[in-house]
């Protein structure tokens, strides 16, 4: 048997280390002293110390090692494995975090220079359409989707005949569940089966449209520069929901700084229509007198 200082030299952990341990529950001593009341220690206790430690440096939680400390080893490597994806993904979000860090860095010193986008004006006439509509995860769910919809349309048989398109249903910007239409223009309308389904989209008299060259990230300056756009086109409002056609993206072009994404937001002409209406109410003074 080993006092805890003997035990804490032969393993190599703290005595800080190992009376924390024992409070958590994880390593009691083997004996205590009942005349001294010094914690004793085995060398049989050594095996559980080491998958305390490995564990821990892990990023295994206390509560996570006690039960992890029960399991069989086929349950553990399964426990280890659950670990991995949770530490993959916490990396994810660090990679995604230093990429924001970089482009602010660059913005504040002036490195990149703003891209110009210019808006148009356009009708869009109604169309018909194999739609699937569903709520995702987030934005970038939306490729699953197209797969999905382009594998129901070659087992039907169904031709594309168009530019294909977004429609997002939100009512604002989402983090997560988002509410989003695929849409594949057809010749015509089929038979709707289970989530696809075929229909007619709304025709858009007044489609602001402006054209995103590169990466899928640029479109939030984009948005930007239609805001900045409507401050000072003040007579417009925006007025249904937005929708995006990718022209070139990846299953056409490897390179992301040539993707091209027309995002389309509809707007109304409100100074016209509140002209158009006092013009109704003076024709109804009118036809009163």
């Amino acid at each position: 048997m080993f006092r805890i200082g003997e035990f804490s030299k032969l393993t190599q952990v703290s005595v800080r280390m190992l009376r924390y341990y024992d409070e958590a529950g994880l390593l009691k001593p083997a004996e205590v002293d009942r005349w001294t009341g010094h914690r004793l220690y085995s060398a049989n206790q050594i095996p559980r110390l080491d998958r305390i430690r490995y564990l821990r440096d892990s990023g295994f939680q206390v509560s996570e090692i006690a039960l992890a400390l029960e399991m069989d080893d086929h349950a553990l490597l399964a426990a280890l494995d659950k670990k991995c994806l949770e530490i993959e993904q916490a990396l994810q979000k660090e990679q995604e975090r230093l990429l924001k860090i970089a482009v602010a860095k660059e913005a504040i010193q002036g490195s990149k220079s703003q891209m110009h986008y210019h808006i148009s004006i356009k009708s869009i006439p109604a169309c018909q359409v194999l739609s699937l509509r569903r709520t995702v995860p987030d934005y970038y769910s939306e490729g699953g989707l197209w797969k999905e919809i382009s594998a129901f349309a070659g087992k039907e048989g169904i031709e594309i005949s168009g530019n294909t398109f977004t429609i997002y249903h939100d009512t604002e910007y989402r983090e997560q569940d988002v509410d989003m239409e695929l849409c594949a223009p057809v010749e015509k309308a089929g038979e709707s089966r289970g989530p696809f389904c075929f229909r007619m989209t709304e025709a858009v008299p007044a489609m602001a449209s402006t054209m995103v060259y590169g990466d899928f990230s640029n479109i939030k300056e984009a948005y930007l520069a239609f805001a900045r756009w409507l401050q000072t086109n003040s007579s417009y409002q925006m007025s249904a929901l937005v929708r995006q056609i990718v022209h070139r993206g990846p299953w056409n072009e490897n390179d992301p700084a040539k993707y091209l994404t027309e995002l389309q937001i509809p707007v109304k002409n409100v100074q016209k229509e509140n002209r158009m209406e006092d013009a109704d109410g003076q024709s109804g003074n009118h036809k009163r007198t």
